[in-house]
């Protein structure tokens, strides 16, 4: 019998492996696990991990990003805080730390093998995952992907039409660093983002 969404969400914010029990070095701080669960939500965000801002804040996308994103999504924050609306799923829920030279670390590699499927077992109303980045994408998609985060994204339709539910649609991360992937490959904005928005209106329908 699948988990209760909102307790197995509790057991996740409690969790402290990546602490006290880690693959490779320990989280270099208090661990503060971002996620929002849902046993309504059509739509899953599988996003990275969270940044430095999202880690003070204690909400995903609370950064340029999720401006970016929001934008993408054509919805505004009311939409996108409500959880009838939007389930995330980070695939590290700590802020993984900075590398040498201020960047985040990738996700924490203790996440997904203990919480992933068990969390999307538990939302199985969720028809439509929006995977943001290599790392979704890699879980999400397995050997569907392709070599690249370019390639991968360019084939969003392939993917979308030959999945089962639920469907997947591979995004790039909306950080603002992207900026320039987004000015090489204007088929992103001018083909995805259409079809995305809409898949986005179908199963929000009109309210909040």
């Amino acid at each position: 019998m699948p988990d209760d969404p909102e307790a197995l969400a509790g057991e996740v914010r409690a969790c402290r492996v990546c602490r006290d029990a880690p693959t490779g070095p320990p989280l270099p701080h208090e661990p503060r696990p971002v996620l929002v669960v849902s046993s309504r939500a059509r739509i899953l965000i599988a996003g990275q991990a969270p940044g430095t801002r999202v880690h003070a804040s204690g909400q995903p996308f609370t950064d340029r990003s999720g401006d970016r994103l929001r934008d993408w999504l054509g919805v505004d924050r009311a939409r996108f805080y409500n959880p009838d609306n939007f389930a995330i799923l980070p695939m590290g829920f700590c802020f993984p730390g900075l590398d040498a030279v201020g960047g985040d670390l990738p996700p924490r590699r203790e996440c997904a093998p203990l919480w992933r499927e068990r969390l999307m077992a538990a939302m199985p109303q969720v028809d439509l995952v929006l995977a943001v980045g290599l790392h979704a994408q890699a879980w999400h998609l397995g050997r569907r992907r392709s070599a690249s985060l370019t390639e991968t994204v360019r084939h969003w339709r392939r993917i979308f039409e030959t999945a089962t539910t639920p469907m997947i649609l591979p995004l790039p991360h909306p950080s603002w660093h992207n900026s320039a992937w987004l000015k090489r490959n204007p088929w992103f904005g001018t083909d995805l983002l259409p079809f995305l928005k809409a898949q986005v209106a179908l199963r929000l329908g009109g309210g909040l």
